[in-house]
Order: structure tokens, then C-alpha cells, then sequence
């Protein structure tokens, strides 16, 4: 299993390389730089000479482009991706810090109760197949999936946010609250998170139900199932052990890749709740043709699917030794 892992971290290194090679040739592939777009919106404020001094502060030099990727990389292994220029003159991993916070919280924690309670759903439609479960569970979460998802958001704000007034309407948390460890913080931001985590588990949990109860199905017809039962196994270990164990290894697949792109955060969830993640400074960074606000934050993003595939592998060689290719 050793040699299976360290192979699998070999290939998502060069995955890492590449995908940092890409970043730093991409940008310069585009018209224009970070430092000209900066010195253009001062409008004839700032001398000529200031022009050299942005470059210079955003890693743009008339050095060779050899020695610029290597400087490049060597920054970026320290964590220092640049200076952001939306949000100038903040750090670019600061900037993304806080955004990833509130991603993590939001649509992390999001995933994690739509996937749990999908797959649990699912387990137990697929094994009380024909019950009142399986029957409306599956037809009604495919309805409140298939509407558009930012047309649920925006009837969940105006009816509960508007017009009920039961939850915030914008933010993360109230400006009334001093952000910290403290009550009435934790309090407003959960408050906050309501709406569009919810609206975020009902678009999902109709898929994460579906396929694995679509897999439970299957695995139920496998002679290993009909082996367990005739060993006198209990309902419950045969469902939970057997069944839905082995089910539950392509949900893990899917389930890494949508891990990963939790980070790129929920774009259209931030942007009607004005909520401040990671797609929410991705729409700033495009906006304000902030390259090195836009760099980092790709760059976040495919490490983070990257690493979140490696963790599936380790689980899924955990859970299916035929996944290993051990002779």
C-alpha cells in the first residue's frame, strides 16, 4: 500500500508542478500587466517613474523569463504569491486567507451535510427499495435540483430574507458583531449561513441520494451479499459492512472531486448573498484585472483538488484493497 501512495503522490506532484508552471506563463501570455492596469486608474496622479516601481512590486522585471519562472517559484513555495491589486497594498495569500476562511465554512461545511445525509438517504432507499422513502424522497429532491440554483437562492432570500424577515439578506455576519471568539459572533455568522448553505444542501442532496442508491442497488445483487446472509448476519452489518461500504467507494470519487472545488467557492451562492468567499473575490479579481489576485486563487484551487484526490486515494485503498494492485 506504501509503494501505491508514494506512487500517487509522485503523479499529483508533477500535476502540482504543471499546474504552476501554467500559472506563471498564462498570465504573461495576456495583454497588459497588474502594475499598467494599477498606473492607469490613477489617472495622471502618479509620474512616470512610479510605473518601474509597481513592476518591480509585482514581480514584473525585464529579467529573462527563465530566471523570472524560477524567482516565480521559489516565491510561491514560500507562500508569497504577490500583491493583490484590488486589494492593494494587501498580499495576495492574505487576501485569499480570508476568503478561504468563509468558503471553507459555507460550502464546506455545506458539502459535508448534503453528501452525509445523501448518502444515508440513499443507503436506506436502496435497502427498503419500494418503501415511502424510495418512493418521494428521490422524485421530490430531482424537482428542487433541477430548478436553476441561483433562481432557488433568490426565492429563498426574498421569501425568507425579505419578506418574512427570518434570516440576513447580505454578509457573513452582522456589523453589529465584533469578529472573534465570542458568542454573539458565532451566533450572527451561523445566522448568516443559513439561507445559502441550505439552498446550497438542497440543490445537492438530490444527486448524492441517487447515486448511491443506484450503487446500493447493484451491490445488493452481488453473490458476497447473498454469502453474508446465509451466514446469519444481522440486517444492519450486512447493510452497513457490506452493502454500502462497497457502494459508497465511486460517491468517495465524487466526492474528493467536489472537495476541491469547494475552495473555488459556491460563485453564484456569494454573489446573490454578497457573501465573502472565494468566488466572490474570484468575480473581484476578474473585474478589476487583478493577475495576481486571479493567479493565487487558481492556483488554491488546484492544489486544493489535487490534495483532496490524493485523500480519496487513501481512502478508497483503505476501504478496497483491489484498488492497490498488490501481486
Amino acid at each position: 500500500m506504501r509503494r501505491y501512495l508514494l506512487r500517487r503522490l509522485g503523479f499529483y506532484g508533477l500535476a502540482a508542478w504543471a499546474a504552476l508552471t501554467m500559472n506563471f506563463f498564462i498570465p504573461r501570455l495576456m495583454p497588459g500587466d497588474p502594475a499598467t492596469v494599477m498606473f492607469a486608474r490613477f489617472q495622471g496622479d502618479l509620474k512616470p517613474e512610479a510605473l518601474a516601481a509597481l513592476k518591480e512590486a509585482f514581480g514584473l522585471t525585464d529579467a529573462p523569463l527563465w530566471s523570472q519562472y524560477f524567482s516565480y517559484l521559489r516565491h510561491a513555495l514560500q507562500g508569497d504569491l504577490g500583491i493583490s491589486v484590488a486589494y492593494f497594498p494587501a498580499p495576495v495569500i492574505e487576501v485569499i486567507g480570508v476568503g478561504l476562511m468563509w468558503t471553507l465554512f459555507l460550502a464546506g461545511v455545506a458539502m459535508l451535510i448534503s453528501f452525509t445525509v445523501g448518502t444515508l438517504l440513499g443507503t436506506i432507499a436502496a435497502w427498503r427499495r419500494g418503501g415511502w422513502l424510495d418512493s418521494l424522497a428521490p422524485p421530490a429532491l430531482a424537482l428542487l435540483g433541477s430548478f436553476p440554483y441561483f433562481w432557488t437562492a433568490m426565492a429563498a432570500l426574498f421569501v425568507l430574507g425579505f419578506s418574512m424577515n427570518l434570516f440576513p439578506l447580505r454578509h457573513a455576519y452582522g456589523p453589529e458583531v465584533h469578529p472573534g471568539l465570542n458568542l454573539d459572533f458565532i451566533l450572527s455568522a451561523l445566522r448568516h449561513a443559513v439561507l445559502p448553505a441550505g439552498t446550497m444542501v438542497l440543490a445537492s442532496l438530490g444527486g448524492w441520494m441517487l447515486s448511491m442508491r443506484n450503487t446500493m442497488i447493484g451491490v445488493l445483487g452481488e453473490d458476497y451479499i447473498a454469502y453474508a446472509y446465509a451466514r446469519g448476519l444481522s440486517d444492519r452489518r450486512i447493510m452497513l459492512h457490506y452493502a454500502a461500504r462497497n457502494a459508497m467507494l465511486p460517491s468517495l470519487t465524487g466526492f474528493g472531486m467536489a472537495l476541491g472545488f469547494v475552495l473555488s467557492g459556491a460563485l453564484l451562492t456569494e454573489i446573490v448573498f454578497s457573501y465573502p468567499g472565494q468566488g466572490y473575490l474570484l468575480l473581484q479579481a476578474v473585474q478589476s484585472q487583478d493577475y495576481p489576485l486571479m493567479q493565487g486563487l487558481f492556483l488554491t484551487i488546484t492544489l486544493a483538488v489535487l490534495l483532496a484526490n490524493w485523500l480519496v486515494d487513501l481512502v478508497t485503498a483503505l476501504l478496497d484493497p483491489r484498488t492497490r494492485g498488490d501481486s
